[in-house]
């Protein structure tokens, strides 16, 4: 009986660190969409935003949606993020990003923070590669923040 309960104990930890599928269909047709090696790193990513969102106090459920005709992510429960997008970087083949709004002074943020460690697109983005070995802690870091722009920028404020 106790080897029972310690495999379903495991079974429910893999189930919660796993992020629910895509709901919207054609958010999962943009990932089927992509080229395999692609793919693999963008479906990481967004397995680390999810586990995010879940981890970080007050960000709340997050919305899976496309945005631009990208896989984005919101925070309308608790309306304390900023939108999170991810996709292939078009012009540069085996190059991936993280998009975040560029009205914010996020990217600017993770540069401070990160000056070696992430390679930056302007003020709208983090650029990834896909044979590269992805940075998770200062990702996850920067991920944090974004999902919770809009709650340090309350406190702040008062």
């Amino acid at each position: 009986m106790k080897a029972t309960m310690k495999k379903a104990a495991k079974t429910t930890r893999v189930a919660k660190k796993s992020p629910p599928a895509p709901s919207d269909p054609a958010v999962e047709a943009v990932f089927d969409a992509y080229p395999k090696p692609l793919k693999t790193k963008l479906l990481a990513l967004r397995r680390l935003i999810f586990d995010t969102a879940r981890t970080t106090k007050g960000v709340g459920a997050l919305q899976e949606t496309l945005k631009w005709g990208q896989p984005s992510y919101l925070t309308p429960e608790t309306k304390s993020g900023s939108t999170i997008r991810i996709d292939q970087v078009k012009s540069t083949p085996g190059q991936y990003a993280v998009y975040f709004h560029c009205q914010t002074n996020l990217v600017e943020t993770f540069r401070e923070l990160y000056p070696k460690e992430l390679r930056y697109g302007g003020n709208r983005s983090i650029l990834l590669n896909a044979q590269d070995e992805v940075p998770e802690a200062a990702l996850r870091h920067c991920v944090a923040l974004a999902l919770t722009y809009h709650l340090t920028r309350r406190k702040t404020a008062r």
